[in-house]
Parts: C-alpha cells; sequence; structure tokens
C-alpha cells in the first residue's frame, strides 16, 4: 500500500497537483492519505484464499452496476486474467 500512495502522489504531483490536494492531511508523519487508517488486512496463505479474493475484487464493479461481466469493467485486471493481455503495463505477475 505505501508504494502504491507513493506512486500514486508523484503522478498527481506530475499531472493533476491541484487534485493531490484533496488528500492532503493535517498529520505529523505523512502529508497524504489515501488508504483508510487501519484497513482489513487478509493474508493470501494459500492459491484458493488467492483466487476467491481476486474474484471477490473483480466481482465488485459488477455487483454495483457497473458492467455486466467482471472483465468488462476497464479498470478491472480481470481481462488480463482472461486474457493474458496487459492493458496497463504493469500487470506481469500471473502466468499460466
Amino acid at each position: 500500500m505505501k508504494y502504491t500512495a507513493q506512486q500514486i502522489k508523484f503522478d498527481l504531483q506530475k499531472t493533476n497537483p491541484k487534485f493531490l490536494e484533496e488528500f492532503r492531511v493535517d498529520a505529523k508523519d505523512w502529508q497524504f492519505q489515501f488508504w483508510e487508517r487501519n484497513p482489513l488486512s487478509i493474508d493470501l496463505y494459500s492459491e484458493e484464499v488467492y483466487f476467491q479474493k481476486v474474484n471477490y475484487i473483480h466481482y465488485n464493479p459488477v455487483e454495483a452496476g457497473l458492467c455486466i461481466l467482471p472483465e468488462d469493467y476497464c479498470y478491472s485486471s480481470a481481462s488480463y486474467y482472461e486474457t493474458l493481455v496487459d492493458k496497463f503495463g504493469f500487470l506481469t505477475h500471473w502466468r499460466e
């Protein structure tokens, strides 16, 4: 989460510093907050649990009525798991 938050911050500093200000907080040990303070963390101790969580994430837009199939949601990695085509340029962790 720390790495991802830093990358979001760096990107917003370059592309949209005004929007970055929406995430500014008054804290002594950090300037911006992108995530909840104490998110629920779940250990991915098996392949079964891993895929359960990935499927849960992929089906969130379907449950919200944003798409019919998980792979249809443009911000989802679901299509990568189906086709192995990385439209984002960084999804290289999964190979069959």
